[in-house]
């Protein structure tokens, strides 16, 4: 009657995209990881002259094609980071479904570009490794399964992500890829251990790695052969190994300087798997130290925006890629340094590689997504009895 009487309130637009997306966004983050693509971009200039000239490129060819990946890379965080959660769940479900049927046909059509593990499907111009893209599409599918577990009359889905998991990591196995089999696992635990997991099964879960991993080294030449270079006393300096640990060695605390560096023409994988060598050798212990700190930015800071969300999957969606992102960081400079056995696994946002810079973009859009300030984002006020 009244809307009879005096007419209807005229209908306020939204906000506009762009600014709500400005105002809700982790602008630290955002920066950390603007920063590490800038680390990036100078190290690849420092590191892949050398293997440009060995393959009869022009010296910055591979530092002009990062620019293209990182530059498609940051295209591809920041569309995902506008999306809401559901856009983002739609799209990681999609993204699983094409990436996981990509890692079935790896052993028909893939190539091992001679590492001794079939990871990639080659190009041409260019080549993919579709485990990198599975790993964030995984996160989400997992989480929405956990998630679903605890609506009323909800499906199992903490057994179904765990059946998924293994799947997968079996699957990596084979090629044989243990690093990225390993990140899949510790990511799913973690998400895991955040929905409420019985600690006995954690704890069986993690008793269990010692019977997998004596089966592995038993089993796998590969995989026998980098656990035996680890735990030997003895560093050949001709080996990958020695090469990083003895730059790490010669960088001290600034480092010999700018352009000085000898690590990059022993070092075949100085542009990716060991990049870190190149940074301490070059820039000494401060760069490493700054890039350390610029990951550490990007996870503990998310994971304290989650700590405020209410919605069970975001909580769990962007706590598994927060610590699957640190990981990865942590795994690749501890090969460097021989805290760990070599894996093969590249540093996100600073390593050379397509589809790791892309996959890596996509990833780190959808956990600025889930870390967005959202109205009903304050779990306190629940705890507190207040409702908005």
């Amino acid at each position: 009657m009244t809307e009879m009487v005096y007419g209807t309130l005229p209908v306020q637009g939204g906000e506009p995209v762009l600014p709500k997306w400005w105002r809700t966004l982790d602008k630290w983050s955002m920066v950390a990881i603007l920063a590490l693509f800038g680390v990036g971009l100078l190290l690849g200039m420092a590191a892949s002259p050398p293997l440009a000239e060995k393959n009869g490129f022009d010296a910055f060819h591979y530092v002009e094609k990062q620019v293209i990946f990182g530059s498609a890379a940051l295209v591809a965080m920041l569309l995902t980071s506008m999306m809401s959660p559901t856009m983002v769940r739609r799209l990681a479900t999609i993204g699983f479904i094409v990436s996981f049927i990509a890692l079935l046909g790896l052993p028909f059509f893939g190539t091992d570009f001679g590492k001794g593990a079939t990871r990639w499907y080659s190009l041409g111009f260019a080549s993919v490794q579709p485990s990198e893209f599975l790993k964030p599409a995984f996160v989400i599918v997992a989480a929405w399964l956990m998630a679903a577990n605890e609506e009323i009359n909800g499906p199992p889905g903490r057994m179904w992500s765990f059946l998924l998991m293994i799947t997968i990591v079996l699957i990596l196995a084979l090629q044989p890829d243990f690093g990225q089999a390993s990140l899949i696992l510790f990511g799913w635990a973690v998400m895991y251990f955040v929905s409420g997991a019985p600690m006995t099964l954690i704890g069986a879960i993690i008793i269990s790695i010692y019977p997998a991993a004596r089966f592995a080294y038993l089993n796998s030449e590969h995989f026998a052969r980098r656990i035996d270079g680890f735990l030997d006393r003895s560093v050949d300096p001709t080996t990958q190994i020695g090469y990083a640990t003895n730059a790490i060695r010669e960088g001290g605390l600034y480092g010999v300087g700018v352009g000085e560096g000898q690590v990059k023409w022993s070092l075949p994988d100085a542009h990716t798997d060991f990049i870190i060598a190149v940074a301490a050798e070059e820039y000494g212990l401060i760069l490493v130290l700054v890039v350390i700190a610029l990951y550490s930015i990007v996870v503990v800071r998310s994971f304290f925006r989650l700590m405020r969300e209410r919605n069970p999957f975001t909580r769990l969606a962007g706590t598994g890629l927060a610590a699957m992102f640190g990981v990865q960081a942590m795994i690749n400079m501890g090969v460097a340094v021989r805290l760990l056995p070599s894996k093969g696994m590249t540093l996100p946002f600073v390593s050379y590689g397509g589809s790791s810079l892309i996959a890596g973009g996509i990833a780190v859009g959808m956990l600025l997504a889930f870390t967005r300030t959202r109205p009903q984002g304050e779990i306190g006020e629940i705890l507190r009895g207040h409702t908005r």
